[in-house]
């Protein structure tokens, strides 16, 4: 076998295994919710007390997204994409394996840690290893990785834990991160590990916090997927139960269906944007008909949950295209700071949680759980993303010259 040949096998392996990574750290960050109850009885906590406990996987996630962009564009995937994957592990199993609280925020803290490299180290791969034509399909097959785990896992884990309880199911979802992390140290090197950095370490993140461009991008991407954010992971589900007679497991199903179009849609986006060369028009059509489709099933009177289905798979199918943010961002920049690029428009997407959950908490107080107002953010921010993407003006450095044409 050439040598061409073994090059292109180990980067599809890099690839596949950096994936792999979101899907695992997807599932860690949502496997506590699965089993609430059971951990608060545990633990002792109250509700207040869980929530406070889960969210400490956020609150070092979201800052750490400027560490892990800076230390990526440094020192390359393999020395810190393959020890956040053990300290994901670890954090995980170290969950289950204490009664102890302090130890076990101590192990909330550590998964996050970890998990704050999975999607930036992702599309870092797909960014070092790929031509640039490819980074949008292949950053929207990551993000459907990352959705799927949340569609399926969140189903087969739920059915696991009621039969062996949660302790012994997160102690096997360590032992499989674990796994992990051999795969890694097999495929997770030679993507420009090598190479010279910038002596720098701070000239990267001067790059990204010094540029108008970036910042438009990174609130307008925060905006897009608010609704993931806040009517996906949070509040949907009530609102489904409250507002369209469903019941629980038909209001989960429901929900279930914007992760399922996200997959499809993240694909296709970048399918349809890599082949016109162009992106911003893409999201500024999409934010735009996910707006609408999020108002019609959530504003709509209709107790079927086929058509409330639809209608969210269709919102979420259209959220896909905030996936070519990412690459929005990147383009007009050298290569040598994508990483710390990807990671910064990362964050003040995942920041945005910390701001709407509570804020659509605040408005429900304020009209006594009634949510036409708190849920009327939902299409809003879709509308201001879309008004801020025709704002935005498409650039390419040379580095990117191939996978984006200038337009207006």
């Amino acid at each position: 076998m050439s040598n061409t040949n073994n090059a292109a096998i180990f980067r599809w392996l890099a690839f596949i295994t950096a994936s792999l990574f979101f899907l695992y750290e997807f599932v860690a960050r949502i496997e506590p919710s699965l089993a609430a109850t059971d951990i608060s009885r545990f633990l002792g906590l109250s509700n207040t007390g869980f929530g406070i406990l889960v969210s400490l996987f956020f609150w070092i996630y979201a800052p750490m997204q400027l560490v892990v962009g800076l230390a990526l564009d440094r020192y390359g995937v393999r020395r810190t994409v393959v020890p956040a994957i053990l300290f994901c592990a670890l954090g995980t199993a170290l969950f289950a394996a204490t009664d102890w609280l302090a130890l076990t925020a101590a192990a909330r803290l550590l998964t996050g840690l970890g998990a704050s490299f999975a999607f930036v180290g992702a599309l870092y791969v797909v960014n070092h290893q790929f031509a640039p034509e490819r980074f949008a399909v292949l950053s929207g097959i990551v993000n459907a990785t990352g959705m799927l785990g949340a569609a399926i896992g969140a189903v087969a884990l739920s059915s696991a834990i009621e039969v062996s309880g949660w302790r012994n199911v997160f102690l096997i979802s360590g032992a499989a991160g674990l796994g992990l992390f051999l795969l890694a140290l097999l495929f997770l090197h030679g993507v420009r590990d090598a190479e010279a950095r910038n002596d720098n370490l701070l000239s990267p993140l001067r790059t990204v916090l010094s540029s108008p461009r970036i910042w438009l991008i990174a609130v307008l991407g925060a905006l897009y997927y608010m609704p993931v954010n806040v009517f996906g992971g949070l509040w949907g589900q009530q609102e489904m139960i409250k507002d369209h007679a469903l019941s629980p497991v038909q209001a989960e199903t429901a929900i279930s269906m914007i992760y399922w179009g996200m997959a499809a849609g993240s694909i296709t986006a970048g399918l349809i944007s890599d082949w016109l060369g162009h992106r911003k028009w893409l999201v500024v059509i999409s934010a735009l008909l996910a707006a609408a489709a999020y108002a019609l099933a959530i504003y709509g009177s209709s107790t079927s949950l086929p058509q409330t289905a639809a209608l969210l798979f269709i919102a979420g199918f259209f959220g896909g295209g905030q996936m070519l943010t990412f690459a929005m961002a990147k383009e007009g920049e050298p290569v040598e700071v994508s990483g710390s690029i990807i990671a910064f428009v990362n964050m003040i997407g995942i920041g945005g949680a910390l701001i709407f959950q509570p804020l659509l908490g605040y408005l429900l107080d304020l009209q006594h759980g009634d949510f036409a107002l708190a849920t009327s953010t939902i299409p809003l921010c879709l509308l201001a993303s879309a008004l801020l993407a025709m704002l935005v003006r498409e650039e390419r450095h040379p580095d990117h010259i191939s996978a984006v044409k200038t337009t207006p």
